[in-house]
């Protein structure tokens, strides 16, 4: 059984993700090892439904998963070749390092938002032409920017933490 399937979603790269989370919630409270009578099979049964969960709910690893599906996923950790987009990820990493406020921080969210919405309608449109080095290079890309975005959101929490200790020491 694939991913998909343990979920009841249809094999795409556009899922409902609040199914999703549902179907996982049900699964998680069906096979908790704390309610089976054979803890160590609910254990892995478990594992497997927490792996397919994270793999399903984030678009570049659903998306590297739709080619292992089509055994298309080989060199997905490759470097990226493409010198204009190299050239624009080298830039929207300054603009992260530099970010000094949330509202910087908001602003390059938006951005990387739009370059992975572009990213997935291309994905889509190589995955259905089954043009597969193409949708790989694709997959490479949305890794990239799912990393960017999981950083931003790092940077935001340190902004935010920075600002909640400077204003513990106003106090004192």
């Amino acid at each position: 059984m694939n991913h998909f399937e343990l979920f009841q979603l249809p094999e795409a790269l556009d899922i409902d993700l609040a199914a999703l989370k549902k179907q996982f919630l049900s699964l998680q409270q069906q096979y908790h090892p704390d309610k089976a009578t054979d803890k160590d099979q609910a254990l892995i049964k478990s594992s497997e439904i927490n792996q397919a969960f994270k793999v399903l709910s984030q678009v570049d690893s659903r998306a590297a998963y739709l080619l292992a599906l089509k055994k298309q996923d080989h060199h997905l950790d490759q470097s990226i070749s493409d010198f204009e987009f190299l050239q624009s990820a080298l830039e929207m990493r300054e603009q992260l390092d530099e970010a000094t406020s949330t509202e910087q921080l908001n602003t390059l969210k938006v951005e990387i938002q739009q370059w992975i919405d572009g990213l997935v309608r291309e994905f889509k449109i190589d995955f259905a032409d089954e043009d597969w080095a193409e949708a790989r290079d694709t997959v490479r890309k949305l890794r990239f920017f799912q990393r960017v975005m999981n950083d931003i959101d790092k940077a935001e929490d340190r902004i935010l933490d920075e600002e909640e200790s400077f204003d513990l020491d106003d106090d004192f």
